[in-house]
């Protein structure tokens, strides 16, 4: 357990100082010209640079999705009239009169 955590703690630490340094070559860019040589060029392009100008934008990878096959099992039925009985004919509504 101790070891995990020191690999993560380490892990961590590296990221945060690689994440600083990329910060001070964006700020400082004679810095930055002398870590890359092009780095005034307009077609260059790094960490650096894409967090000097502040269009660090995430793009996820496009799905590819296919078209699903089709389903036999839910299939509509052919649609059939059907006469239907009215209610009040069965019960005899109208047959008694109100009493006297």
């Amino acid at each position: 357990m101790r070891n995990s955590t020191m690999t993560r703690a380490s892990v961590a630490v590296i990221t945060f100082a690689a994440f600083l340094w990329t910060l001070t070559l964006s700020a400082s860019p004679q810095l930055h010209e002398r870590v890359h040589k092009d780095a005034n060029r307009v077609e260059h392009s790094c960490a650096v640079t894409f967090i000097g100008s502040g269009k660090v934008d995430h793009s996820p990878v496009a799905l590819i999705i296919s078209r699903p096959g089709p389903i036999d099992e839910f299939k509509i039925p052919e649609l059939k009239p059907r006469w239907i009985e009215s209610l009040f004919l069965i019960a005899a509504v109208f047959e008694h009169a109100p009493p006297a």
